[in-house]
């Protein structure tokens, strides 16, 4: 039996991984190698890494956690988990079964994008989620904000920072009276025609069709995509969600513990708020927090 096993092997599960093995603890990585940042060529933002390809940092990450003898790294996915005497088991899409003494969940969320055709191929090149990530690779350029929930009018704010905007409502999220007086002050165009298409030679964008067939030009557009968790385990084993902007996440504490005793979680599963180095972070919370865990067991 492990002391813990970590199951998601991209910025969080990597980064609680990482204390684990340095605290000397017994731990296995399950990884299915379908990071949610597949989509991007590079990431941005994250200190001492910016610029580089996500595959490429997690590759780096994975050498570095196989030089600590206690950890081992499974490629597969975890599709089942249930609490036994002494702790969990894990069960695997192959067949197999894992059991350790604590769980971490760095499962992370999968994007639902707008049934908009061209959104897909242009996913993480220029049809983007967070302006501080990619803001700054599309700056100076004509821009969109394709609503998607109550919040992208917020998300529009933000925009003209990098490059000139169009809020684009889609029908649906129109603008409260504050929120225009802050587009006014923003220089932010509405356009209430939905957009139906995305035009050009993906992954390039060259412009959106509106509903009523007029074109709009633009480099690139932004939205939100409704997330839901990749993976099943956390209901599974009965961890408390919560509601956020995008969809739910595993509740937890400042530790990263969730609701059910024995099990932590970390990154995008378990916050509204997604970005690497927050995920990073909250894996490392959650790594110390499944250690002091076990200190406190043996002290009883």
């Amino acid at each position: 039996m492990y002391d813990v096993i970590v199951i998601g092997g991209s910025f969080a599960g990597l980064s609680a991984a990482i204390q684990l093995a340095r605290a000397r603890q017994k731990t296995l990585v399950i990884d299915a190698g379908s990071p949610r940042n597949r989509f991007a060529d590079e990431a941005h933002g994250f200190l001492g890494h910016d610029g580089r390809a996500p595959a490429v940092i997690m590759r780096d990450a994975r050498c570095q956690l196989l030089r600590y003898p206690t950890v081992e790294i499974l490629s597969g996915e975890a599709h089942d988990a249930a609490a036994i005497e002494g702790g969990f088991t894990v069960g695997l899409a192959n067949g197999g079964e894992r059991r350790a003494r604590r769980l971490v969940l760095a499962t992370g969320v999968a994007d639902e994008l707008p049934a908009i055709p061209g959104m897909a191929e242009r996913w993480g090149a220029t049809v983007l989620h967070c302006p501080y990530r990619h803001g700054y690779e599309v700056r100076d350029l004509p821009l969109g904000v394709i609503a998607a929930h109550p919040m992208s009018a917020h998300q529009a704010t933000l925009i003209p920072d990098w490059g000139p905007t169009t809020y684009f409502t889609q029908g649906q999220f129109e603008p409260e009276p504050a929120e225009l007086h802050a587009f006014v002050a923003r220089g932010i165009q509405v356009e209430r025609i939905p957009v139906v298409e995305l035009l050009g030679d993906a992954p390039a964008l060259d412009g959106v069709r509106l509903a009523d067939g007029r074109v709009v030009e633009l480099s690139a557009v932004f939205t939100a995509p409704r997330t839901r968790p990749a993976a099943p385990l956390a209901a599974l084993l009965r961890c408390a969600h919560e509601d956020g902007p995008t969809g739910p996440y595993v509740k937890v504490d400042q530790w990263g513990a969730t609701t059910v005793p024995g099990v932590w979680a970390a990154g995008d599963a378990a916050t509204p708020m997604h970005n690497a180095t927050l995920a990073s972070a909250a894996g490392v919370l959650a790594g110390i927090g499944a250690h002091q865990a076990s200190v406190r067991s043996t002290i009883g």
